[in-house]
């Protein structure tokens, strides 16, 4: 066989270029499975925050109706007695 012929079958032609359209397809499905559903999320999360009256919260636990006083910052979901009713 020629040797040019041989040579150019082992050498892979436009490696840079799959490789960078390999690289962006990696950077935009972390982005669509990972990055954009915490960024909703943490919106979500702001506007429940931003719901709340006051810098802190006062909650009574039961069974010995004991109140706390929490942070806006420290609260992780909101509910109302109707949606633990459902729950239960």
């Amino acid at each position: 066989m020629n040797m040019e012929l041989l040579l150019a079958l082992q050498v892979p032609g436009g490696g840079g270029t799959s490789f960078l359209l390999m690289m962006g397809l990696m950077v935009g499905v972390f982005y669509f499975i990972l990055i954009l559903p915490q960024q909703r999320r943490q919106k979500k999360w702001q506007a429940m925050l931003g719901a709340l009256k006051g810098d802190s919260i006062h909650l009574r636990v039961p069974p010995d109706n004991l109140r706390l006083e929490v942070t806006k910052a420290s609260v992780a979901q909101l509910t109302t007695a109707d949606e633990e009713v459902q729950t239960k």
